[in-house]
Formats: C-alpha cells, structure tokens, sequence
C-alpha cells in the first residue's frame, strides 16, 4: 500500500524575504494547536511506486481541498487505482501516466469502474473511445448484416449520429446527448417546411432534395445507436444505454386506404394546384436566373403524377382498378411479372430474383428463395429479408398460364438475341438476358399507371392490393400474413385493417374473379392526364 499524508499550507509570505510561509505559517493554526478553519487549504502527497526500472517517482501531490476529510478521500480513491494494477509493474505505470493525463484534462482522478473496464478490455488507457469511433468500429465488425440494413446503419450514423454526438465520450454518454440528436432533427423538418411553404425561390433551392424525417424513420435512427450501445455494454465499455431510455413519438404502420372515387377527385384537384404552383416557382427561378429562358417552366404529367402528395403513404387500388392496369401492362414484355405481384404479392426484389428452377409450373408454386434489391445506384443479389420472406406461393391457373407464356416469350428473345444473350437462371431479365434493374421496373410500372390513368400508387402497394384482394375475397390476415411472407401478422393487421370497411361493402369473390377484365368507364376520360412521353420512356420495350 502506498504511504502518503495530509498537511495544510497556504500562500502567506515572509514580509522581509518574501517567501511563501507554505507549512509554517503562524495563521494555520489557533492558539490551542488545532487547525485554522479560516486560513489555508488541505493537500495530500502520495508515494508512488517505483518505475519497472527500479527508480524512484516523484509523488503525486493535490492541493486546493477545504477539508481534510476530502484530502483523504482523495488520497484514498488514488490507492484504490494503484491498486488494480496488483503487482503487474507494466500496469501500474499505466495507470500512473492515466492519473496524470486525466489530472491534467479535467483537475480529477480517473473513474476506478472505466479504468478497470479498459484494462479488462484492453484498451489504451490514456486515449478516450468517442462514439464516432465506436459507431464506426461497431459498424465495421457486423459481417453478416444484407446490404441494405448496412446501407441503412451506414446513412444513420453518418447523416444523424455522429454529426451530434459523435465527439463525446462513450463513456460519458448521456440521455441528453442522445437528445440532442432528435432535437436537431426536428429542427430539420422544421427548416424544410418553413422553406417549401415560402414560396421564396431561393429557399426551396436550398432544400431541393430533402426529405422530411418521419417519427418511423427516428425510431430507426434511435434502433440503429441503441443496438450500438447494446455490443458496448456487453464488452463492459458502458454500464447504461442511453438511447433505450430516451422517448420518442410512435413510429406507427402507415394505413393502408383504397383509392374511393372521392379520393380519385381530391387528388386530381391536388395534382392541378400542384402543377400551377410548380410553374409559377419556375417562372421566378427562370426570371432570377442568368439562364432564364434555358430553365424553362413546362411541367411534365409523369412529374406532378409522382409528386403530387396521396391521402395516404399506403394506397391500394380497387380490384377494378388493378384490372384496369393488368389490361395496360399485358402489352409490355414484362407483364407476368406485374400480373405475379398484383396476384401473389411478391415484393419487387422477389420479382426480380425469381429463377426458373424455383418455379414448378406442373404443381402451381413457386418457392421464394432469392432477390434483387436495389440500394442507390447498384444492385445486390440475395435471400429474402426474413426467414418469413422465403416461403412457398401457390399459383391459380391463371397465373400459371401467364408464366408459361412468359417463358416461351423469354426463349423467344434468347434465340433472337443469338450469341448477345446471357445465361442466367433469371425468370425476368433484359432483352439480352441480364438480370433486370429493379429501379427500372418501379419506373414503367409508373408510366404504365399514368397511361392507365389511374390515381398513383407505389409499385410497392401492388403487392399491398394482393393482400387487400385476398381480404376482399373473404380470407383472414393468417393467409394474408403467409402468402406475402410477413414476419408477424400483427404486421398485417396494423397495415391493412383500414381497407375492411372499404371492402365490406364488396361481394366476397375468388381472387382471379375479381381480376376479370373490368370497363374504363369508371375512370373517367374528362380527367385525362394528357401524357407527356418520350421515346425511351415510353417505350413498351424500354426494361
């Protein structure tokens, strides 16, 4: 055990020398001998333990205590520190170099539990792991993640993590901190919303891209750190998770609602103010431009089709409707594809990674077992999302015989395309045989709707109408949970409970019936688009 004490001095000066008196000034003490409450300040001196060379250390003293009770209490919690290196010499001087940086730092002694903590871990003891650091080592080491929950981890902790927090110590993170990063969030909606209400050309430049961050989107953000902190926890780097104890708003399921023909009407009208305000921010920035006249103010029908705001971020079409687009898409090469999700509600991923070995057309099914995704720019090849993702999906009649004459289509292609075409497995590819871009297909089957002139739904909600049409025809959310490959069916149930009552009100018929080709004249032609095409938009051939 080290030796040390505790004496009190303070800063009087001999009046003729002008040496501080330090110890020996008379004021320290009163006449009886005790200790001056008034006059001096405590301070200890602790003997270090020798180098591993075998010298002596100077001692480590501190000054500035107004008891002695604290000047020993101090002097105490600095044994115990010197005391977890036992008798490991090469420990102990690191424990020693951490005191002094600590005492430099911040005029305290190290935290006994971290210390511990990094020589248990092996960690340097005189450097500080910042949460930037442990995100990006944390990210680093998770191998097994799919591309896009890494791509997810990755945006979070660049755009919204380590922006705000990223400087702290992970060690002395706290709720606030974490706080913090939603607060500057909440900022950011706020700021994109002042600027597109403003109408000032100017403003809305600054936030041309941006999206709004949804209460879904922050919760998340907050999974991504607390799964973060949850790994530095079980290397004993933290004690606590912060971002399990921080509130956030629900991050509830979008309802899903069916295109009514009062909400066809609420759009359009939406759709035509959108076009008209879109314009006139045009004509300002083309006016404040030095390039005004190139700018131009036209605004193209595929543009305010997906850009108008719906009445809800889920919306499904009637089985009327999805008719209506069966009847369009049969006319492009890739219409199994779109018939295989509005029947059976295959994601699009699925879709696209659909293999002809995977598909028993003499039985009716087709086991899911691999997809497409898309993240920015590139593509990745892979398993379903969830281990209820690959799953086995019966097939009617109907869509069985749309397979069978994809396929001969598809051997069609592949002998007029001689020695460009390229082996693959695919059920769905290029003209030339390569796996198709899923972004592509999201892309025509918008042109394919606006053609259509339907209201605008995602390529998404096609696969949302499968489950509304399996409602419709009497099945219950279990065969709904099981032939779209959800991992719960409370999934299910929070998503599509608001289409019953838009559904009570129709006769309960088999799935393929309600398929049947359906009149246009609901749809009304006084409401027409006017389609602006170009050739390689346009394009049937296009994907």
């Amino acid at each position: 055990m080290p030796t040390g004490k505790t004496f009190k001095r303070c800063g009087c000066c001999d009046a003729q020398t002008g040496k501080q008196l330090g110890q020996q000034c008379p004021k320290l003490r009163r006449r009886s001998g005790a200790w001056s409450r008034d006059h001096g300040t405590w301070i200890y001196q602790l003997e270090l333990p020798l180098t591993p060379e075998g010298t002596r250390r100077g001692p480590l003293r501190r000054g500035g205590f107004p008891t002695q009770d604290e000047a020993q209490k101090e002097m105490d919690a600095a044994r115990e520190l010197l005391a977890i290196a036992g008798d490991d010499p090469q420990i102990t001087a690191k424990i020693i170099d951490a005191i002094a940086q600590e005492i430099r730092a911040t005029k305290r002694l190290p935290d006994p539990a971290a210390l511990r903590r990094k020589i248990r871990t092996g960690q340097d003891l005189n450097g500080h792991l910042t949460v930037a650091q442990w995100l990006t080592q944390w990210l680093s080491n998770k191998q097994r993640l799919r591309p896009g929950t890494t791509a997810a981890y990755e945006s979070h902790i660049r755009l919204y993590l380590i922006p705000q927090i990223g400087d702290v110590r992970l060690d002395r993170l706290q709720v606030s901190d974490v706080a913090r990063v939603f607060e500057a969030i909440d900022d950011l909606n706020h700021t994109i919303r002042a600027a597109r209400a403003s109408g000032d050309p100017q403003l809305i430049a600054k936030v041309k891209g941006r999206r709004l961050i949804s209460a879904a989107t922050k919760q998340r953000i907050r999974a991504t750190l607390r799964s973060a902190l949850n790994t530095a926890i079980k290397q004993r780097l933290i004690d606590i998770n912060p971002a399990a104890l921080i509130e956030l708003p629900a991050g509830k399921r979008p309802k899903a609602l069916v295109w009514t023909p009062a909400r066809i009407q609420a759009w359009r009208t939406a759709r035509d103010a959108h076009i008209t305000a879109t314009k006139d921010r045009k004509t300002l920035l083309a006016a404040a431009s030095p390039h005004g006249a190139k700018l131009g103010t036209s605004v193209t029908a595929y543009d305010a089709y997906i850009a108008t705001p719906r009445p809800s971020p889920v919306m499904v079409w009637t089985p009327e409707q999805t008719s209506v687009f069966l009847q369009r898409a049969r006319r492009h090469r890739l219409y199994a594809l779109y018939h295989l999700i509005a029947f059976r509600g295959l994601r699009r991923g699925e879709a696209c990674g659909l293999r002809w070995p995977d598909i028993d057309l003499a039985d009716g099914l087709i086991t899911i077992r691999w997809q497409i995704v898309q993240i920015g720019g590139t593509t990745h090849q892979g398993q379903p999302k969830s281990d209820a993702g690959e799953r086995q999906v019966a097939l009617d009649k109907q869509t069985t015989d749309e397979l069978l004459a994809h396929k001969a289509r598809h051997n069609r292609e592949r002998l007029a395309a001689a020695t460009a075409w390229t082996h693959t497995e695919f059920v769905f590819t290029t003209a030339t045989g390569d796996p198709i871009d899923p972004a592509e297909v999201t892309e025509q089957f918008h042109w394919l709707c606006l053609e259509a002139d339907l209201p605008p739904i995602r390529l998404h909600d096609l696969r949302h109408g499968a489950a509304t049409l399996l409602l419709a025809a009497g099945h219950d959310m279990k065969v709904v949970q099981e032939t779209l490959g959800l991992s719960s069916i409370t999934i299910a149930a929070d998503t599509y409970t608001s289409v019953l009552p838009d559904l009570a009100r129709q006769a309960a018929e088999d799935v393929a019936a309600l398929l049947t080709p359906a009149k246009r004249s609901t749809i009304g032609k006084s409401h027409s688009l006017h389609v602006v095409t170009t050739p390689a938009e346009h394009d049937d051939r296009a994907v």
